[in-house]
């Protein structure tokens, strides 16, 4: 079955786009390494910089050694996904040029990582210096609660109090990277953490990069919809991997005067494991 996505074109119009949704991939996980990569995202750089150290730090705590290359920005993704394709070329080449030593690129980032694992395929397809380093690029990227599941094959001993949380999974990282089901079967070794399901958890917040800029009606009648659903849910507390979620899902539960806020996943999973800053 098909899906419709919406993507707004550098007029401001939307443009619709019916497209089989993609399939995750088969990937053959390699052992766990002695140094990786991490492409901090540029929102978790901006507004969560907690969230990078502690993704750093749940990495080190397996033996790992975790090299941060300072030139990184954007993956490109709010160009690319908005029509500007030249300029989402110009800022993805910068990226394909910082990770030159065969490790990981571990992204705290579900959308993020599909951006760098799926589209820079695309796009330079017509490029075929750069599709090179794209595809090399795209087999060593991985989702952090991915690589912590298949490569670290981490054991989390959970050591916080009894927690009723609900998850959000950002619906590019659901539909390219599979993250939903990562998160939940980390979560689900944490013995005092109840995970309950909201009737809204695979939908879009309505953040959307630029979308919520150019349709802010929309979006913002999405995140209603979506933190409705979590405060109805039952839950103390909402996590997610995904940041640009929970910029706009945070900002529309502090607007709202909520009874709670929510985490990003990798601070939550490093202060439940007994980590401490």
């Amino acid at each position: 079955m098909s899906e419709l996505f919406y993507n707004a074109a550098p007029n401001g119009k939307p443009n619709a786009t019916r497209v089989a949704p993609p399939l995750p991939k088969p990937r053959q996980y390699p052992a766990k390494p002695a140094q990786v990569y991490l492409f901090g995202t540029c929102v978790v750089d901006l507004f969560f910089p907690e969230a990078g150290m502690d993704a750093i730090r749940l990495l080190e705590r397996e033996g790992i050694r975790v090299h941060f290359p300072q030139d990184q920005s954007c993956c490109g993704q709010p160009a690319y996904t908005t029509g500007y394709t030249e300029e989402a070329r110009k800022v993805a080449r910068a990226q394909l040029a910082l990770f030159k030593a065969d490790w990981p690129v571990v992204v705290p980032s579900g959308s993020c990582a599909g951006m760098m694992r799926h589209h820079y395929l695309d796009l330079f397809k017509d490029d075929p210096e750069c599709l090179r380093q794209a595809e090399l690029l795209a087999e060593r990227t991985f989702e952090l609660t991915e690589f912590l599941l298949h490569v670290c094959e981490v054991q989390l001993h959970d050591q916080g109090p009894q927690a009723k949380i609900a998850l959000h999974t950002s619906c590019s990282a659901r539909r390219e990277m599979n993250t939903h089901l990562h998160a939940r079967q980390l979560l689900g070794q944490l013995a005092k953490v109840e995970r309950v399901e909201h009737d809204h958890e695979s939908e879009c917040c309505g953040f959307g990069g630029t979308f919520s800029v150019r349709m802010p009606d929309i979006a913002g009648a999405m995140v209603a919809d979506k933190t409705r659903s979590l405060q109805d849910s039952g839950a103390a507390q909402m996590v997610t991997a995904d940041a640009g979620c929970l910029l706009n899902i945070n900002g529309a539960l502090d607007k709202q005067q909520a009874r709670f806020s929510g985490q990003h996943l990798a601070s939550f999973l490093w202060q439940r494991t007994g980590g401490s800053r």
